[in-house]
């Protein structure tokens, strides 16, 4: 559920890259997953699926959440960069407030992750009571904690080659095509 690149992975991805308090976008980032996970194994899911103005308006919006988003990245790829150092100077630009705020941004305002967390998960647990409830939680949680983690190091050790612009064009590239394929599947 949380390898697809969405959001949060391109935020700790490109936080990575920069070397730009990358592990702790990515803790921010597998907490909140953490908190919604229990939140959908433990309960809401059958709240929220119950409730069809909730439904369609998490559904609604994260298809226009990842729309913009995916416009964004698809802007990157028409824009030129003059060289990789320009690139390299001015991405380490974010401020600890900034990646705070951001990584709780991409995180809590991505209806996606609610539809993967609270409503898939949620919906997948149902199946469990009792101790294995508890343990498909516990599998749920540490999935995120090592994917996060995965995420920030690799792209912080890549850096170097991930700088280049071409590669950038095309992680840009393909973000703004997955962001738009998975509004589209909400939308339809």
């Amino acid at each position: 559920m949380i390898i697809p690149i969405g959001a949060q992975n391109a935020f700790v991805i490109s936080q990575g890259i920069k070397r730009n308090y990358h592990l702790l976008a990515a803790s921010i980032c597998l907490l909140c997953d953490i908190g919604l996970i229990a939140l959908g194994v433990f309960g809401s899911s059958g709240f929220v699926s119950e409730d069809d103005f909730l439904y369609q308006a998490l559904t609604w919006g994260g298809a226009i959440f990842l729309l913009i988003y995916g416009t964004i990245s698809l802007k990157k790829v028409i824009q030129p960069v003059a060289n990789n150092m320009e690139l390299s100077r001015d991405s380490n630009n974010l401020s600890l407030k900034l990646v705070i705020i951001s990584a709780l941004a991409v995180t809590l305002l991505n209806p996606h992750v609610y539809l993967d967390t609270v409503m898939i998960l949620g919906g997948a647990s149902l199946k469990y009571t009792g101790d294995e409830k508890i343990m498909f939680a516990i599998g749920c949680m540490l999935a995120s904690v090592v994917w996060f983690y995965f995420l920030a190091i690799l792209a912080a050790r890549l850096a170097p080659w991930l700088l280049n612009q071409k590669v950038q064009k095309g992680i840009d590239f393909v973000i703004g095509v997955v962001m738009w394929f998975i509004a589209v599947t909400l939308i339809v």
